[in-house]
This record gives C-alpha cells, structure tokens and sequence, in this order.
C-alpha cells in the first residue's frame, strides 16, 4: 500500500492543503494530523463577535469531520507529533507509534509568546490563540463583571484591542499597557494609530503608552495586580497578553530543515527538503530580494495551502497575491490590503472623526498598502489596485472625486 501524504497541522493551512490535494486530483491516502481535539475551525472569530458573544462550536467550523471523511481525507485529532525521520521518512508520535509518509506538508502554525516577568505564569494571565484560550478570556471577563473587577490588557495591537473592545462591551472597565508611544505602530500610521486611540477611549479604554511591565502580583495563585517600572500598580482581575506569536518551526528545525523566524519557503511553498512542504503561520516566505516575510493571516493560510499542495504534486502555483488583514472593534472594521513597511508618505481620503477613511502608503511615489476604516469599498479596491501593480498618485488617492476604480478598469 502507498505510503499517505500527510499534513501536519488541522488548522486552515493544513486543510487547505489536504482539500486542495483533492482538487489536483490527487487519488493516493492523505492523512490529517490536528495537535488539537477538535476538527478544523476558524480562529480569527475568536478575538471578534465570537469573545464578545460566545456561541455553539459548530459556528466555528470550517469543515465537520463528516465533510472532510466524504472527500476521502482521513482526520485524526489529539495527535501530537514529536519528531520528523527524514531518511526513514517517518514520524513519531509522543505516544511512541511512527507513521510512514511519502511526502509531508507542515502546518504547525504558531506559539503565544509568554510574558517573560515574575508571576506571569499566575492563575487569570490569558493569552488568546485556541478555542478554550477564548472560552477561558470569556469566562474571566463575566467574572471580572460579576466581582466589579478590571481587566488589564498587555499590548496594543490588534488582538488587545479586539479583547478591549469585548471587555468593554460587558462593561468591564479595562486599561490597556503598550510598551510602545502609540498602537499598532508597527503595523499602521500614526493618523490609524490616533483614530483607534479616538475610538476606544470613547469607549471607556483606558491607555498608558511606553509602559514596561516590570511584575505581576497575585493572591492564592491568582493574579490580582500589574506593576509596572515605574512604580505604578494596576488592579487586575484578569490580565490578557496580547504580544504577538512566534512561528511553531521547532519540529522542522530539529529535523533539519532550514529555518529563520519560522519555516524557510518559496514562493510554492516548498521547503529545504523537496519532500516536504510548508504553509501558514508557521512559515517564512524567502522574497526575491532575499529578505523573509512572515504573515499571519486567514488568506496566506488558504492561498499557501494552495501553492502547498501544487508542489507536493510536481505543479508550480506560486502565491504572490497582495496580503490583506481585517479586524473588528466595536462598530469599526479596520482592513488593510499590502505591506506599509518602509513608506515614505500617507495620504488620507474619507472622514477622520467618524472614522470612516482610507489612508494610503506610498513608497517612492508607488502605493504599496491601503489600510481602510469603514471603507469596504476602498479596500476592495485596495486589492485589485496593488495585485495589479496599477500606477496610483498621492493627489489621486486623496482627491474623493477621483474614480479609484478607473485604473483597475484600463487594461494595464
């Protein structure tokens, strides 16, 4: 019997690749390997409408396992992998089993990354990434609600202020601690930095900025305090850290494979190993100019499954579409489409105070990202406009008279 491919990781990426292996036609055995109990689900829901309003697993679903066994894909969840033989082409399992494989995609996603401080391991410090990281940051805002309890929040980027914006929806008074002088600074322009400020504060966020955490303090192993450098001391019945994730590349580093802030790919997803595979949060894209980028997001998941499962099959479909983000505060949708690092001017069309504007990077005279507040539409176009690479001035982007959509209409 032909060994399977199989997919390590049941999240979107590892999905992806299996389903898509389908849709190539391929007929051998797949084999889907989850680390987690439950068939693939959405996770991006579980920072937005999902924390806020806890529903039925079921709505989290990305495919039942019911669906996934129709198209001949066989899920196996709970399944921890400890090791990858490349030689032997074989993996082993924690409870000690091996499994053969002929090729290997990996789909092992990302760590939170923890707070590095005394008593950051206390009972009540919460990051969020799974199901139960959510289930658990909704029971602690409830509680925090039923005892009149604050939450702290570390990190102002965007999954601290999608846990601020929940908090504050059950009117749980929160603070937010950014070790930064602004939010989201890595990511958006001081003009998007502002207009959340804005927003949240009419909300009833508090915020200190260029905060350093220094400590947490805790009762009978709770946490019930932050400290921070400089002396001050911030009640807490909950604290949730929002300060990013590192690719899970630890499997494949052990076995050899090339990493560098996360799985070394290609443009086709393929690795240092031409039998294995890589896809999603836990990869690191090699770019022509020979830099790394790493995205984390729902599409690079779908779309390098996609190139994934190609190459697993001989086919070359690289993914180089422009990147696109979203996240949901309040009754605010905040969209960004492109890569902003490195711009050199922003231009602003819309109404800054509702907020409902887009701003515009350029980057020697060329638009590079588009992030949107209420906008749908220009960020709709944001998309076509930077996957097609169409020339774009700064006087035009700011001009509301100006048909954005007229250059994504001329053949280019």
């Amino acid at each position: 019997m032909t060994d399977p491919i199989i997919v390590v990781g049941a999240g979107q990426a590892g999905l992806q690749v299996a389903e898509s292996l389908r849709q190539e036609k391929h007929e051998g055995p797949i084999l889907l390997l989850g680390a987690e109990p439950h068939p693939p689900y959405n996770r991006p829901p579980l920072s937005k409408k999902w924390l806020q309003e806890p529903g039925e697993f079921n709505a989290l679903l990305i495919r039942g396992s019911d669906a996934i066994a129709r198209k001949n894909i066989e899920l196996r969840t709970g399944v921890t992998v400890s090791a990858i033989d490349r030689a032997a082409r074989r993996l082993h399992l924690v409870d000690g089993s091996k499994l053969a494989y002929s090729k290997l995609a990996l789909a092992t996603g990302a760590r939170l990354r923890r707070l590095p401080v005394l008593g950051g391991d206390l009972a009540g410090v919460l990051g969020l990434r799974s199901l139960e990281d959510a289930a658990a940051i909704a029971a602690g805002l409830d509680s925090c609600r039923a005892r009149g309890l604050p939450v702290v929040v570390i990190g102002g980027g965007f999954i601290g202020l999608e846990v601020a914006a929940a908090a504050r929806k059950r009117d749980v008074a929160v603070t937010v601690l950014e070790g930064l002088p602004r939010l989201m600074s890595r990511v958006v322009a001081p003009i998007v930095s502002q207009a959340a400020e804005r927003l949240h504060r009419s909300h009833g966020v508090g915020f200190v900025f260029e905060a350093r955490v220094a400590g947490l303090a805790g009762d009978g192993g709770h946490v019930r305090a932050v400290h921070t450098a400089d002396g001050r001391e911030f009640p807490a019945g909950l604290v949730v850290t929002g300060i990013g994730i590192d690719a899970e590349d630890s499997l494949a580093s052990a076995a050899g494979i090339a990493c560098e802030r996360g799985i070394i790919v290609d443009d086709c997803a393929r690795t240092s190993d031409p039998l294995i595979v890589a896809a999603g949060d836990c990869c690191a894209r090699r770019r022509a100019d020979g830099s790394l980028l790493r995205l984390e997001s729902v599409q690079n998941a779908s779309e390098q499954g996609k190139a994934a499962a190609a190459s697993l099959l001989g086919l070359e479909k690289p993914f180089t579409a422009a990147p696109w983000f979203w996240s949901d505060q309040y009754d605010v949708k905040f969209q960004m489409a492109g890569l902003s690092a490195g711009y050199d001017q922003v231009v602003t069309r819309g109404d800054l105070d509702k907020p409902a504007f887009s701003a515009y990077y350029f980057k020697a005279g060329k638009l590079v990202a588009v992030d949107s507040l209420n906008r749908i539409p220009d960020h709709m176009l944001a998309r076509k406009l930077l996957d097609k690479a169409v020339a774009l001035s700064p006087g035009q982007a700011a001009d509301e008279g100006f048909d954005l959509g007229s250059p994504v209409r001329v053949p280019a």
